[in-house]
C-alpha cells in the first residue's frame, strides 16, 4: 500500500457513554517485557493507602513509542497555545508517574 493510500484510510471509532466519561487517574505504573507494554492507570486519594487499577492498556513497544511521540506533539501545541506545564521537581513518587523497576518518579 502506498504511503498516500494509508493517508487517505479513514477508520471510524464508536465512542460508548459509560467511555466518554472518562476516567481520572494520577498516577500510573508502567512495565514492560521484550513484546509489550503494559500501563496501569490508578487514582491515588490522599489519607487512602490504598489504590485500584482503574484501566490496564497493553500494547507493542512500536505503538508505545507512537503514544510517546503523539503526547510530545499534543503537550507541544497545548503549551504553545496555553504556556509551559509546570511540574513540581518536588512532587513525590505516589502522585504522579513512577518507574517500577527504579522507584523513580518521571518526569
Amino acid at each position: 500500500m502506498s504511503q498516500n493510500n494509508q493517508n487517505s484510510q479513514q477508520i471510524n471509532i464508536e465512542l460508548g457513554e459509560k467511555e466518554a466519561e472518562g476516567i481520572y487517574s494520577n498516577l500510573a505504573i508502567i512495565t514492560h517485557s521484550p513484546a509489550e507494554f503494559v500501563i496501569d492507570f490508578t487514582r491515588v486519594v490522599p489519607g487512602v493507602p490504598k489504590a485500584r487499577v482503574l484501566s490496564r492498556i497493553i500494547t507493542t513497544p512500536q505503538h508505545a513509542k507512537m503514544l510517546l511521540r503523539a503526547l510530545k506533539d499534543n503537550i507541544d501545541k497545548f503549551e504553545s497555545r496555553f504556556g509551559e506545564i509546570k511540574v513540581d521537581a518536588q512532587s513525590t513518587p505516589q502522585f504522579g508517574f513512577i518507574n517500577p523497576d527504579h522507584g523513580e518518579q518521571i518526569n
